[in-house]
C-alpha cells in the first residue's frame, strides 16, 4: 500500500493548529487540514505489512490501507467510497475520534503511525467540498417501518442504514436538536454542528423523518441530564406503531461526588455547563453558568474533562485545575507489552495547551463554600498499590474554587426508558443485548433492539457508529429474513 519505501523516505505529518491566543477568542474549529499534496505524502507511508493491524484496530474496521493508497495516487473519489463503505460519518471521526487505528499501526512500533485520523479528515471534507457526497435513497421501499429512541451517532448510524434498506424510519429526539452528545455536549471547537445539520439533511432526503422534543416512555429523567421535551410518547404506542424499534439513547446519568459541600452553588456536573454553551454557540440563550474571572476546577481527566478546560478557557477563567483520581500514567507506553493494542499513557489534548494544571491521584475530600457558594476544594493525595488506592497521611490540601465541574464520566442510561419497554438490564444498567450470533443487538422484548452507549456503557463515537451499523442489519434481517446490509 502507498509507496513501497515511503515509510523511509517520508516524515509523519501531523496537523496543526491555530495560535491558542487566536483559537481562545471563539467556539470555531482551530485544526488546519493538511493540503492535498501533504495528505497524499502521509497516505505514501503506508507500508505493505502484510497484515494490517489497523483494519482491526478501528471499531468500524475502516478499509485503512486501500484508501491511504488511493489518495497517494490521486484518486480521491475512490478513496471517498472506500471510507464511506464502513463509515456513515467520517467527518465526525475524522475530528473526534482518539485514533485506535494509529495505536494499531505497524510503524506505531517506532512512534511515527501513519497520520490515518488526518487522511480521512481530508478524504470527507474534500468529498463535501467537491460535491461528490449524495444523499442514497432506496430504490425500493419495504413497507416496513422502524422507529428510533435517540438521535445521537449510534441512532443516526442506525437510522442512516435502515432507511437506505428500505424501512421507513423515524428518529425521536428529546432534545430540541438533532445528535445527542454529539451535539450538545461536545463544544464546537472540536467540531461545528454545521456537519450534523448538513448529515440531517441527507438523512431527510433519504426519507429519514426527524421528531425532535419527543421523550419516550416518561417524564422521569434524572437530574444532571437535559430535556426539552414538550411531548412524551409511550413505549406502548411506538411497539403498537412501529415494525420494530431500536433504542440508541446513549449512557446520560452522570457519576456523582458524594462529598461534603456537593449541594453548594457553584457545583455543577460537566455537561450542565457544556451544553447551554453549545446552544449559546447555536444562537440560544446566553449560559447562565460562568467561568470568567473564576478559579475552576474540574474533577475527572477524561475528554469530558479537557472540554471542560477548553469551554472554561474560553470564557476568560484565572485559572483551571483538572484532578485525576488515578495515577499519572507515563508518558511513553511499553511497546512490546502494548502494540497493537490501545495503550494507557499520558495524553496532552490541545485544550490542555491552552491553559490548565494537571495533578493527578488526587482525591476530593470536602468542597467548602461561604453563603452557600463553593469557594474552595479540600483534597488528598493518594497512593496507588495492586490496583488498590489509599490516602498519603499528611498529605491534605485546600485548592481555591470558585466553579467546580464534576466529569468523571457516566454510569448508565435512562433507566426509566428501558424500564418502560420492559427491557432488561445488565449489572451496570445498560440494555442487556449480546453483539454475537442470531439476534445479535435484540433485547428481550420482542422486536426492541439496542445500540451504542445504552448497551455498553459509556464509549466513543466510532463504536456507537459501529453498533447502530450493525444493529441496523441485524433489525433489517429481523424485517426481512435477510439483510444486504454491510456487517
Amino acid at each position: 500500500m502507498g509507496k513501497p519505501t515511503g515509510f523511509l523516505e517520508y516524515q509523519r505529518l501531523s496537523e496543526s493548529y491555530q495560535p491558542v491566543a487566536q483559537r481562545l477568542k471563539n467556539y470555531r474549529e482551530f485544526i488546519v487540514r493538511l493540503t492535498d499534496e501533504q495528505t497524499a505524502v502521509q497516505g505514501a507511508r503506508c507500508m505493505d505489512c502484510g497484515i494490517p493491524f489497523c483494519n482491526n484496530g478501528c471499531p468500524v474496521n475502516n478499509i485503512i490501507p486501500d484508501w491511504n493508497d488511493l489518495v497517494y495516487r490521486n484518486q480521491w473519489r475512490e478513496a471517498l467510497a472506500v471510507l464511506q463503505s464502513t463509515n456513515n460519518f467520517p467527518e465526525f471521526t475524522g475530528r473526534i475520534c482518539p485514533a485506535p487505528c494509529e495505536a494499531a499501526c505497524t510503524l506505531n512500533i517506532d512512534n511515527a503511525p501513519v497520520g490515518i485520523k488526518s487522511i480521512e479528515h481530508a478524504i470527507i471534507d474534500k468529498g463535501w467540498e467537491e460535491g461528490w457526497v449524495h444523499p442514497q435513497p432506496p430504490t425500493r421501499k419495504t413497507g416496513k417501518s422502524v422507529a428510533v429512541v435517540g438521535s445521537g451517532p449510534a441512532g443516526m448510524a442506525a437510522a442512516q442504514q435502515l432507511a437506505r434498506a428500505g424501512h421507513d424510519v423515524t428518529v425521536f429526539e428529546k432534545n430540541e436538536r438533532v445528535g445527542g452528545l454529539l451535539r450538545f455536549g461536545i463544544p464546537d471547537f472540536k467540531m461545528e454542528k454545521r456537519l450534523i445539520d448538513r448529515r440531517v439533511e441527507q438523512m431527510q432526503d433519504e426519507g429519514v423523518r426527524f421528531r425532535t422534543g419527543v421523550l419516550v416512555g416518561s417524564k422521569d429523567i434524572p437530574t444532571g441530564i437535559t430535556n426539552d421535551a414538550t411531548e412524551v410518547v409511550s413505549a406502548e404506542t411506538l411497539l403498537a406503531d412501529f415494525d420494530a424499534v431500536v433504542l440508541c439513547g446513549g449512557a446520560e446519568v452522570p457519576r456523582d461526588l458524594p462529598v461534603p459541600g456537593r449541594e453548594l452553588a457553584g457545583v455543577h456536573f460537566a455537561l450542565e455547563f457544556l451544553i447551554p454553551q453549545n446552544k449559546e454557540v447555536a444562537g440560544g440563550a446566553r449560559n447562565p453558568i460562568s467561568a470568567k474571572g473564576k478559579h475552576v476546577v474540574v474533577i475527572g481527566g477524561g475528554d469530558t474533562g479537557s472540554d471542560c478546560v477548553g469551554t472554561s478557557n474560553r470564557h476568560g477563567a484565572a485559572s483551571v485545575t483538572q484532578f485525576e483520581l488515578l495515577p499519572m500514567p507515563p508518558k511513553e507506553e511499553d511497546k512490546a507489552l502494548t502494540w497493537p493494542y490501545w495503550p494507557i499513557k499520558l495524553r496532552t489534548s490541545s485544550s490542555h495547551e491552552e491553559g490548565c494544571e494537571r495533578d493527578f491521584a488526587v482525591a476530593t475530600k470536602a468542597l467548602i463554600g461561604n453563603n452557600g457558594r463553593v469557594t474552595a476544594l479540600k483534597g488528598v493525595r493518594l497512593d496507588w498499590k495492586d490496583g488498590r488506592m489509599s490516602e498519603v497521611p499528611g498529605s491534605e490540601f485546600q485548592i481555591k474554587a470558585d466553579l467546580v465541574l464534576l466529569a468523571m464520566g457516566f454510569t448508565n442510561p435512562v433507566g426509566s426508558v428501558l424500564e418502560a419497554f420492559g427491557v432488561d438490564k445488565d449489572k451496570r444498567g445498560n440494555a442487556n443485548a449480546t453483539t454475537d450470533g442470531d439476534g445479535c443487538y435484540a433485547t428481550n422484548v420482542p422486536k426492541v433492539y439496542a445500540a451504542g452507549d445504552v448497551r455498553r456503557g459509556q464509549s466513543l463515537v466510532v463504536w456507537a457508529i459501529r453498533e447502530g451499523r450493525q444493529c441496523a442489519r441485524a433489525v433489517d434481517e429481523f424485517l426481512m429474513g435477510e439483510s444486504l446490509l454491510p456487517r
